[in-house]
């Protein structure tokens, strides 16, 4: 699930997802949200689709709403993975992606090399460095779903 705005960096993302999906035989089906009735209108086109689940994509909007969507996903029975760790606090299944903290502190540490004179146009342009796994074992019982062990060792946190 992206937002297809333009700006958004879902094309890149998309593009990486179909290599994959195509090299392991698994069907990738665009499916972009703009609005929330259209966010909630997929989730439930998909609940009674055997063998489906969903990629949500680092957006504004599906950030914003991560308690009502990880409810409606729950409530749909559908494995999701999430780009962000607070989707899995809020109660979804697994989340992989940047540690949100370490970027603020990135961009905090530019702020201060701002404020003490640097010229930004001469300041490197940074990308995350650090991702996180984070698995919601509550969420795989209510699924029915047997995490693996070797995914929970992986894990940098398992939420019981």
């Amino acid at each position: 699930m992206y937002n297809p705005e333009p700006g958004n960096n879902s094309s890149a993302f998309r593009k990486s997802i179909d290599q994959v999906a195509n090299k392991v035989g698994i069907a990738s089906i665009e499916t972009p949200s703009g609005d929330s009735s259209d966010i909630d209108r997929l989730i439930r086109s998909l609940k009674d689709k055997p063998n489906s689940g969903l990629i949500f994509l680092p957006d504004a909007t599906t950030a914003t709403r991560r308690v009502q969507i990880t409810a409606l996903v729950a409530q749909c029975r559908l494995p999701a993975i999430y780009p962000l760790r607070v989707f899995c606090e809020a109660g979804g299944l697994m989340s992989y992606g940047v540690n949100i903290d370490k970027v603020w502190a990135g961009a905090a540490s530019y702020v201060d090399r701002i404020l003490r004179g640097a010229n930004p146009a001469e300041l490197p342009v940074q990308a995350p460095t650090e991702f996180e796994l984070v698995v919601n074992q509550k969420a795989a019982r209510q699924l029915g779903l047997q995490m693996p062990a070797t995914l929970l060792a992986r894990a940098d946190e398992v939420i019981e």
